[in-house]
This record gives structure tokens, sequence and C-alpha cells, in this order.
């Protein structure tokens, strides 16, 4: 994933700074809807079976407060992340039962495989980082998330 890419698998109406729902369920429709409200989801029920299905496999709690919900699906055009944060955290049954407060979705196309990985594995990387989650936890609008999320993945 390159940092030019952010702009378009992360745009700006991606990004909710409100509080998320407060159960796992719940969270996932509320990313799901910031990518579908942009005109990337072109069947809403059919990218959230692709998403729970994912959840069924293995949780996308994966430690130290973050949740990546991800999924392939012939219900998007094109490779779309959303971000939204939880105060609180939600429980995403994480393997460190620690709650997800940083959460990130991933939705490619059903054939995008590899991007699928790329986008994945290049994010989780910039995450490990614990000054990328401060400043993710912290930012005061969007932009600044977007531009955390670019410099992080460069």
């Amino acid at each position: 994933m390159l940092e030019d890419d952010i702009d378009r698998l992360l745009p700006l109406a991606h990004i909710s700074l409100a509080e998320p729902p407060a159960n796992k369920a719940a969270a996932i429709e509320f990313l799901l809807d910031l990518i579908a409200d942009n005109g990337r989801v072109t069947d809403r029920e059919a990218a959230l079976a692709a998403l729970r299905e994912r959840e069924k496999e293995a949780t996308t709690g994966v430690g130290m407060g973050i949740g990546i919900p991800h999924a392939k699906t012939s219900a998007v055009e094109e490779p779309s992340i959303a971000f939204a944060r939880s105060g609180e955290g939600i429980d995403f049954d994480a393997m460190d039962d620690e709650p997800a407060r940083l959460l990130f979705m991933i939705l490619v196309p059903a054939e995008g495989g590899e991007e699928h990985l790329q986008i994945l594995s290049a994010l989780s990387r910039a995450l490990m980082h614990e000054d990328v989650r401060e400043t993710l936890l912290e930012a005061e609008d969007e932009a600044t998330v977007q531009a955390a999320v670019r410099e992080a993945v460069n």
C-alpha cells in the first residue's frame, strides 16, 4: 500500500470521530455504513454477510486495542478503508482481551485477494507503533487521522 493510495482508500468521508456503537456487531455495521454512504458498496447486505462470515472464521480483534474487520466481497468495486475510534473500547474478542479503541474496516472486491493482504499487512505493521496509535486516538479531525495513516504506511 503506497502513501499515495491513502486518499483513495481512506477518504475523509470514511473517517468518523463520533463514538461508534458499543458492541462489535453494531460497530461493524457503523464502519460499513461509512463506506456504503460514500457510494462504494453496491449491496450492503452482501457486504455485511461477507464481514460476518469472516468474523466467524477468526476474530479480527488483533490486540493492542485494535479491531480490523475485513472481507473480500463482490459488493464493493474498489478497495476501501473506514476508521472509527471508541473512547471506552469495544470487545472484539482479541487474544489479549484488550477492548478495541481503534477500528479499521477493509473491504476489497472479491477478486482483490493480493491487494486485500497488502492493505491488511501495511495497516497492521503501522499500528504496531505506539506513537501511531496515540496519534489516532488523539486526532481532533478527520484530516489528522488520514495524514497519520498516510505517514504510517509510508
